[in-house]
């Protein structure tokens, strides 16, 4: 079924019903609870919000379409911080909540099997941290830089090409815990295989904005870039 396409006339509460896993993503916005009868355009203007970021990723993320018009007039720049506040909430926040309550649902009669899980879910972390440490040593700052004007080496065709799908690495965790972990407390650990399945949801999501949104924006740059320094004034 198509969803809805947002705009800045709707409601920020229907844009909850519609689909409330873009909770997350209003949480890495920073945008205030108490919405009341707010509009998105007048949310994210009291909360000093890019009404066509806000709009771009969060029809992005419910659909998978966005007005490709307003993402053009993006700044790469916003768009990396607003990824950097992402990389924020996985890493302080989303993994170790995780983490706590799989730990908590561990049952001491898989006494074999529970370092496997821990394992498994720790490196995932470990993956995940090298590629967000990637895009905050590297990629972001290249994106300021040539937005800037500046020249470099680097050119956004190198993160396109090594940019894989973190989520993948969760499949075998799951899978463990699917066919063979029978447990005492079924209910805690349905409770941590949603979290992992909305985690891998959101950081799908984190992966189509990068793909879809900053990769297309800096490549436009670097374009203008390369024009300018052929045709010399």
């Amino acid at each position: 079924m198509i969803k809805h396409f947002f705009t800045g006339s709707d409601n920020i509460i229907d844009l909850i019903r519609e689909d409330h896993k873009i909770l997350p993503v209003l949480s890495r916005f920073s945008v205030p609870l108490g919405f009341g009868d707010k509009t998105i355009s007048r949310l994210c203007r009291d909360a000093s919000i890019s009404e066509d970021l806000f709009l771009v990723v969060v029809n992005l993320t419910i659909n998978g379409r966005f007005d490709k018009e307003a993402a053009a007039r993006l700044s790469p720049t916003e768009v990396a911080r607003f990824l950097h506040k992402s990389h924020d909430y996985f890493l302080n926040y989303k993994f170790p909540h995780i983490r706590t309550n799989l730990l908590a649902a561990l049952d001491e009669s898989h006494e074999d099997i529970n370092p496997i899980i821990v394992r498994f879910y720790d490196d995932f972390i470990r993956h995940v941290e090298r590629h967000f440490d990637y895009e905050e040593t590297v990629v972001f700052p290249y994106v300021e830089s040539i937005e800037e004007g500046e020249s470099s080496n680097y050119n956004i065709s190198i993160f396109r090409h090594q940019h894989d799908e973190v989520g993948d690495t969760l499949r075998e965790l799951k899978n463990i815990i699917l066919r063979y972990y029978a447990t005492s407390r079924p209910d805690v650990m349905y409770d941590v295989l949603v979290d992992i399945y909305d985690m891998e949801d959101d950081l799908d999501s984190h992966s189509l904005i990068e793909n879809n949104i900053l990769v297309p924006l800096v490549a436009s740059l670097e374009k203008n870039c390369r024009t300018r320094n052929s045709h010399p004034s």
